[in-house]
């Protein structure tokens, strides 16, 4: 994958991917793309430029319009209850070793081989995300993935598909909006629109892991095989000191949220 440290994943991802949006297509027909035909090895989607803009494009720009997070925590949340102890997806999706390569070794075992601080609770939370089986997981459901167009919210990128721990997609949305947080301390206003919105249609209490996951994802952006590009390096540190006063003892989300915007404004 194109980031500077070696990073490998099977290239069968795209039938995963293909698998999510025909099983989200079910459940949240007009937040995936349309599929139009395709084979074992390849598919074809519909074309979502024009009136369809990037979400991550959105964000930098400080365009901090509140529709886009609701509309991801309604999709996500939907997709999560509905596949929540899902036999059929959990049979499809038993794809963890596909997410190992993509996520828990790029993200949270790499982070711990070189933050080793909290190296002990990294590997003991990579432990636990592996064998936690909920719902069925995005994987990247970030902005970038997130095409937003009047009235519509389209999901892309679905090649880490796996039932596993559906605080994972909660903790890498958050992660991202903290994130821009740094650039435009208003994104922040985001954070309870998107968890509102997702635990209203997901019905399902998922907090403590999600937040002790964004707190991993966020040291992640930093130290791990996927940097965020847009911190410098006191934004760095200052993610990385954040976090290391919390992981130990994690807040609950609107603690932590308090906290980052008094470091953000204080």
């Amino acid at each position: 994958l194109r980031v500077k440290d070696d990073w490998f994943a099977d290239v069968s991802r795209n039938r995963v991917e293909r698998a999510y949006f025909d099983y989200a297509a079910l459940i949240v027909p007009e937040s995936v793309p349309c599929i139009l035909g395709g084979g074992e090895d390849w598919f074809a989607m519909e074309d979502l430029g024009g009136e369809h803009a990037n979400w991550k494009t959105e964000l930098l720009a400080g365009h901090l319009d509140p529709r886009p997070a609701r509309l991801a925590g309604e999709v996500l949340g939907k997709i999560h209850g509905h596949s929540w102890g899902d036999p059929v997806a959990r049979e499809r999706f038993d794809t963890l070793e596909n997410f190992h390569a993509l996520r828990i070794e790029s993200y949270l075992l790499t982070t711990a081989r070189r933050v080793p601080e909290v190296s002990e609770i990294l590997l003991e939370e990579a432990d636990r995300l592996a064998a936690t089986k909920q719902a069925l997981v995005h994987g990247d459901f970030s902005p970038k993935n997130l095409l937003t167009g009047p009235g519509r919210l389209v999901v892309l990128d679905a090649e880490c598909g796996w039932f596993g721990d559906p605080a994972f997609d909660t903790a890498f949305l958050l992660t991202h909006l903290h994130l821009k947080a740094l650039i435009h301390p208003g994104a922040m206003e985001l954070v309870p629109v998107f968890w509102d919105a997702y635990t209203a249609a997901c019905g399902h209490d998922i907090e403590a892991s999600t937040v002790r996951l964004l707190l991993c994802l966020l040291l992640a952006r930093v130290h791990g095989k996927s940097p965020a590009e847009y911190l410098d390096a006191a934004q760095q540190d200052f993610v990385t000191r954040f976090v290391l006063a919390r992981l130990p003892k994690p807040p609950t989300l609107g603690e932590l949220g308090a906290a980052w915007r008094a470091a953000l404004c204080p």
